[in-house]
This record gives C-alpha cells, structure tokens and sequence, in this order.
C-alpha cells in the first residue's frame, strides 16, 4: 500500500465522478422554465424580496460545529491507537482538546455562540 494504491484509487474516484456526470447529462432532457429559476424555500411561496443578507451569526455557529466535527473525526483514530502509543497519546490529546478549548473560548468571548 504506497504512492500506487493512491494514485489509483484518484483515478477511480474521478472516472466514477466525470462518468456519473456524462450519464446524467446524455440521459436527461435539460428544460427552463419560470418555476426552476424561482428561489425555493421549504415548500411555500416566498413573499416579498428573496435575496436577503443573513445574520453572520449563523455562519460562525456552522463553523464551530465543524471545528468540533472535525475534532471527532480525529478523536477515533487516536483511540484506536492511544494504548499502543502510551502517554504520549494522552499528552497529545490533551495539547489537542487544550487547543479546541482556546479556540471555543475565543469563539465565545467573539460572541459567537449566541442565539441572536
């Protein structure tokens, strides 16, 4: 399992991806219409004007949801791992979570965890 394994499996994930495309654009009929073009929200009839600017409180919320997703993406390998390695996994995790913790910290002083 090196560069090869890699490389090859790039280059199914992007045969798979362009053939997927070229399936979809050679067996659907493209059409325009009114109703496409129209923006959709949940169903019902928008009213009034339906390009506004949203609160970038929203925005700053789903980036700190990331960081702490990411953080259990590598949560479990470190798990897999921690007994093997010894202490030093648990000094690692412990400047990780140390670091996410400021970053949080940071985050809420910022006013980012707000509610409106």
């Amino acid at each position: 399992m090196g560069a090869s394994s890699m490389i090859i499996l790039i280059l199914a994930a992007l045969a798979f991806s362009i053939f997927a495309i070229l399936i979809s654009k050679v067996l659907t009929k493209a059409t325009t219409n009114k109703a496409k073009t129209e923006p959709y929200e949940c169903g019902v009839p928008t009213k009034g004007q339906t390009w506004i600017q949203l609160n970038v409180g929203y925005y700053l919320f789903a980036l700190i949801f990331l960081v702490f997703d990411v953080e259990l993406v590598f949560l479990y390998p470190w798990a897999v791992v921690a007994q093997k390695v010894g202490w030093l996994a648990l000094i690692e995790i412990l400047i990780f979570f140390f670091i996410l913790f400021m970053g949080f910290l940071y985050a809420h002083k910022k006013g980012a965890l707000k509610w409106m």
